[in-house]
């Protein structure tokens, strides 16, 4: 019988639920790390019998941490970064109590600001015994926007069934401005876009500067990463950028500078960094390879750019940006649910012959595929002969070192019809894709 817990009414299970409940399992205290407002607070409390608010009780939590740990368990120990120090004394405790498992979710939006608490003692990495799970915005399968018709651990054990969902192009805009966040769901793409820009304020105003930074150049940098989504450009390049204008941006912003600022946005879960992808694991290119940058939700570029699904009707070439973004976070929240114990990585390809896959999973296994987002049927044709080619290379070639892909695929936003359109590769569309 299922233990009561204390989920709130309405609450829409996630897809990392499942993980969730497996690493409980195994570790003394499992923390769910995220964006702020993707509602990892919601679901921690699913699956936890109390709670500590440690923004209520943040003088007490600061004085004694081991106060934030009681209550029954799984115990919730929510915003626990704001009093570092918890994850010491979660820590010890689980060290007090062998065989300790599933007592602790700790929930929080950004990592401290250092790795000392308020007292300077070091902060503990818990390996062995604090896991740790991502959450991201609700995906379209999570929010019922997707058909679900089309598995993607389906297509890695080689399982297909061609679909038909529906092609409303103004909706896929809507979708995209409107966002994946929980309290956005049932609200207009116009009004979704508001929690977006607040988001974003809170960030500029707010975060960046507890984290000693400014808010202003935290702007210029978000606004650049938005105009270069799904480009992997040099650090030089993002500083011209930022201040275009001025005749020695380096010395506004030195990349040193810029690498601190880049690490915050990493750090409270805003920007999503796709690393490159070679066949080899051990390929030292892998680390060599410049990271692709995204935002944790498209509508954080949406609201960057000021786009509203009319003005991402009326201009393509963006459409398809933000729809790349889009693609990115949902392929990251199925990769994660395909296997709970073994959670896939997703990354990117492009070699020196101009080569490229938009998206790369892979598996603790070794298993691959790979992806090309188009968002129009038109351009399918082409990604066919990109991924072909891209096979041909990374299987066909002994200096690749590398396995052949399990499948390849296109991933389309207005297109109707999921299919094979060749053996091993297909066509999806993204509302009928889903774990």
């Amino acid at each position: 019988m299922p233990r009561k817990t204390l989920a709130k009414n309405g609450y829409l299970p996630r897809l990392v639920d499942e993980q969730i409940e497996r690493y409980l399992e195994v570790f003394g205290a499992v923390e769910v790390a995220g964006a702020k407002w993707c509602g990892k607070t919601w679901t921690a409390l699913a699956h936890a019998q109390s709670v500590s608010y440690v923004d209520e009780e943040l003088d007490m939590a600061r004085a004694d941490p081991k106060l934030m740990l009681i209550g029954d368990r799984p115990h919730v120990i929510d915003e626990w970064q704001l009093a570092p120090a918890i994850w010491n004394a979660v820590r010890h405790a689980i060290d007090d109590e062998r065989g300790l498992r599933g007592a602790w979710l700790l929930t929080g939006s950004s990592t401290p600001i250092s790795s000392d608490d308020q007292e300077g003692q070091s902060r503990h990495s818990g390996a062995g015994r604090i896991g740790s799970v991502r959450m991201y915005p609700f995906s379209l399968a999570e929010s019922g926007e997707s058909e679900r018709s089309v598995s993607l651990g389906g297509l890695f054990a080689h399982r297909f069934q061609p679909a038909k969902v529906e092609n409303d192009t103004r909706q896929l805009a809507e979708l995209i401005c409107r966002g994946g966040w929980p309290e956005a769901l049932d609200l207009s793409a116009e009004n979704g876009q508001l929690v977006a820009r607040e988001y974003l304020r809170l960030v500029f105003e707010k975060s960046a500067p507890k984290h000693g930074k400014s808010g202003e150049v935290t702007r210029r940098l978000c606004l650049s990463i938005a105009r270069n989504l799904g480009q992997s450009p040099t650090y030089k390049t993002i500083i011209s950028d930022m201040y275009g204008g001025e005749d020695n941006p380096s010395s506004l912003v030195t990349e040193q500078t810029l690498a601190s600022y880049l690490e915050f946005l990493r750090s409270i879960y805003l920007v999503e960094e796709v690393p490159g992808w070679v066949p080899p694991k051990r390929s030292k290119k892998r680390l060599a390879t410049k990271p692709k940058r995204y935002f944790a939700d498209p509508s954080l570029a949406a609201a960057l750019l000021l786009l509203s699904p009319d003005s991402l009707l009326a201009d393509g070439q963006t459409f398809g940006l933000v729809f790349e973004n889009l693609c990115i976070r949902d392929l990251k929240v199925y990769a994660q649910a395909m296997d709970p114990s073994m959670p896939a990585a997703v990354y990117y390809y492009r070699d020196d012959s101009g080569l490229e896959a938009d998206a790369v999973i892979e598996t603790l296994d070794g298993r691959w595929a790979a992806f090309e987002f188009k968002l129009s049927e038109e351009k399918v044709p082409d990604a066919v002969k990109s991924l072909r080619r891209l096979r041909k290379k990374v299987a066909e070639n002994p200096r690749a070192q590398g396995r052949p892909p399990e499948f390849l695929c296109v991933i389309t936003g207005i297109g109707s019809y999921a299919r094979e359109v060749e053996e091993g590769i297909y066509v999806v569309p993204l509302r009928a894709l889903a774990d």
